[in-house]
């Protein structure tokens, strides 16, 4: 059975997993001691030391891959001492950062856009991946172009990456969306409405795309290849991490530099660590790697330079209307104000 993405699904955001919140843990542990009236005694005694860095992570595979890091030591190669916190509710991840939580936190751009557009003091420090193909609209044989969808029922889960990848691929036809009907159903139900023939098409992420494909039931007919930058997946930083740790996270930089290399060069063993993470088989966690765009420090240059056209300046308008448009964020976010270039020029030596 696959563990599949869901941090693209909640009411104010746009990309969930399986561990647990550490800090909840730590809530818990405290109230149950305090009725036991052992509280003062052990939560006395000196507290194991803490990582530097506490970094939330969830299930998608430019995160996942932060475990090909610590397992094969670039964390320590680079002195970056780094705590990876998984997260089953991705979220809940944003949600801990944003309160101070976590040090930096894995999540996208458009989730980003909801703490930046209320002030909160985080920036993104560098971009693991795009998605670049994992998430498609796909179609059956009879649709053979986008005048096809016209009063068309298109499964997907509404305020999701999936929205947003239709609202886009409709947009770029000269449609919008008023000329299709929308069934709200969850990614594993859209994708089984589509193979059973009860909706026309459906915008779902791998492995259902791939599964799809296989089915000989369907194919795409727009995919995340073709809006390149406009899904990006992040590190974001606390302002007040970025001072005092600043060390640690220019270290774990430069260690994603190397995961990216090791995935490109080795994608087999890679593919076997990060399945491990999210309980798949490795051969079936290999689907999701070639529309995984993992980024370099080429494309992180690229990325975090405004005047690039697929920065994320560049993009952030697109995604801020649809979160606006949606009624998902309040205000306009700044986007420049989200970014923080330093620590990548440090890491690259620049």
């Amino acid at each position: 059975m696959y563990q599949t993405d869901t941090r693209r699904v909640r009411p104010t955001v746009l990309r969930d997993t399986r561990a647990t919140a550490t800090y909840s843990i730590v809530k818990r542990l405290k109230t149950t001691l305090a009725v036991l009236g052992l509280g003062s005694a052990l939560l006395a005694a000196p507290a194991p030391a803490l990582a530097e860095v506490k970094v939330g992570v969830s299930d998608w595979p430019g995160w996942v891959a932060w475990y090909v890091a610590e397992q094969k030591g670039f964390f320590k190669k680079h002195k970056a001492d780094v705590k990876l916190v998984w997260f089953s509710n991705y979220t809940d991840s944003i949600s801990a950062l944003s309160s101070g939580q976590l040090d930096a936190n894995c999540q996208t751009w458009s989730d980003t856009m909801g703490p930046l557009a209320k002030g909160v003091p985080v920036k993104a420090v560098l971009v693991n991946d795009n998605s670049a193909g994992n998430d498609a609209l796909m179609v059956s044989d009879k649709i053979k172009g986008f005048a096809d969808l016209k009063g068309k029922r298109i499964a997907l889960e509404e305020f999701s990456i999936s929205h947003f990848v239709l609202a886009t691929a409709l947009a770029k036809n000269g449609l919008t969306q008023k000329d299709v009907k929308v069934v709200n159903l969850s990614a594993g139900d859209a994708a089984a409405a589509f193979l059973a023939g009860r909706v026309d098409a459906a915008v779902v992420w791998n492995p259902w795309v791939s599964q799809i494909e296989k089915s000989g039931k369907g194919k795409p007919l727009f995919t995340s290849k073709d809006m390149p930058g406009l899904i990006p997946d992040l590190l974001v930083a606390q302002d007040k991490a970025i001072k005092t740790k600043h060390k640690d996270l220019v270290g774990m930089i430069r260690a994603w530099f190397d995961t990216e290399k090791f995935i490109r060069d080795n994608p087999d063993e890679a593919a076997r660590i990060m399945s491990k993470v999210v309980g798949m088989k490795a051969e079936d966690y290999k689907v999701f790697l070639p529309g995984t765009r993992f980024f370099d420090a080429a494309a992180n240059q690229a990325a975090l330079t405004p005047a690039d056209a697929k920065s994320l300046q560049a993009v952030a308008p697109t995604i801020s209307a649809f979160l606006l448009d949606k009624k998902l964020i309040d205000g306009k976010p700044d986007a420049a104000k989200g970014i923080d270039a330093s620590l990548l020029a440090e890491a690259l030596g620049k």
